[in-house]
């Protein structure tokens, strides 16, 4: 695993001049969070940049392999401003990963949290092959890697607070990984994707089966694994363990936001958020949140700013630290 900064500090520094002012005014505070006069607007991170800019300890990003199994996923992490340490975000990216999503990093880390991003093995460069599997392991060791004081240290990241946050397939990664994940506290799900559910369904009904499959083979351009059908396989195969409402008893011991659109066609509400809510419920989850967006499809499409307020609002409020 290794590291590299991105960008010039000079120009952070160089662009940070015109809020060098209101910065020397608050000495003695490296970061200033609040608006600058008692009843100004909110400070929005869905939609603003941070009123005050660190100089010390600036916002940055960084490039990075992580390493599983032999292979190498490559990753970024966006750093908070800030001396820190911060709660972190790990981004799972869906299959194959054509909506990645950083408008969400870019608003998380604006209100205060690091976000890890990275590929799975065999998508979009990483090295190794694809398959489900693969990307459950895969979240299990980037969470171990970031944890890792040493690293945590060195990218300003508290390793007590921890989320998932996942879209479509990375909804299942989140959902299922935050189950078995004890470090982990909170999962943000977006679109997730029940794959236990979608398998059974299929199994039924072979025809559907080969026309998904055709389907992922469409989807897989950047993607290095196996084809569709033998993706199916994997589903039906594992079909208990690929069901996210099977893992409603663990995920109810966590911190839960689930977000779906009401117009998505890829992972329709009643198939892959319905059943998890009522599970969910059943099993006597206290913290979560269950959310339909009327107006969002499968990407949000229409809807970012609203997405983006949504889970940043939740990360500081429903994900918060334990007393």
């Amino acid at each position: 695993m290794n590291s590299r900064p991105i960008g010039n500090r000079i120009l952070l520094i160089l662009a940070s001049v015109a809020f060098l002012p209101s910065f020397l005014a608050c000495a003695g505070q490296s970061t200033v969070l609040a608006t600058a006069s008692t009843g100004a607007r909110a400070f929005d991170p869905a939609t603003s940049d941070r009123p005050f800019f660190d100089l010390n300890h600036p916002p940055v990003i960084a490039e990075m392999g992580f390493q599983v199994e032999g292979a190498t996923l490559n990753a970024i992490i966006y750093e908070a401003q800030g001396a820190g340490p911060h709660p972190t975000v790990v981004l799972l990216h869906g299959f194959p990963g054509n909506e990645r999503n950083l408008d969400l990093a870019q608003a998380i880390r604006r209100a205060g949290w690091n976000v890890v991003f990275f590929h799975y093995r065999g998508a979009w460069g990483s090295g190794g092959l694809f398959s489900f599997t693969h990307v459950l392991e895969d979240v299990a060791a980037v969470v171990a890697a970031i944890s890792d004081p040493e690293f945590a240290s060195r990218h300003r990241i508290d390793a007590d607070r921890i989320a998932l946050v996942g879209h479509s397939m990375g909804g299942f990664a989140a959902l299922i990984s935050g189950a078995k994940i004890e470090r982990v506290d909170c999962v943000v799900s977006i679109a997730g994707a029940n794959l236990g559910g979608l398998a059974r369904l299929l199994q039924k009904d072979p025809e559907a089966a080969a026309g998904f499959a055709a389907l992922i083979d469409g989807w897989s351009g950047p993607v290095d694994g196996p084809p569709g059908a033998t993706l199916i396989a994997e589903m039906t195969g594992q079909a208990d363990r690929f069901d996210t409402a099977a893992h409603a008893g663990e995920l109810a011991q966590k911190d839960l936001l689930l977000l779906a659109g009401r117009r998505d066609v890829v992972t329709p509400p009643t198939l892959h958020h319905a059943p998890l809510v009522e599970a969910l419920k059943t099993a006597g989850a206290e913290s979560f949140e269950a959310v339909v967006f009327e107006e969002a499809d499968h990407a949000f499409s229409g809807q970012r700013i609203a997405l983006a307020r949504r889970v940043t609002s939740w990360l500081g409020t429903g994900c918060a630290p334990a007393n």
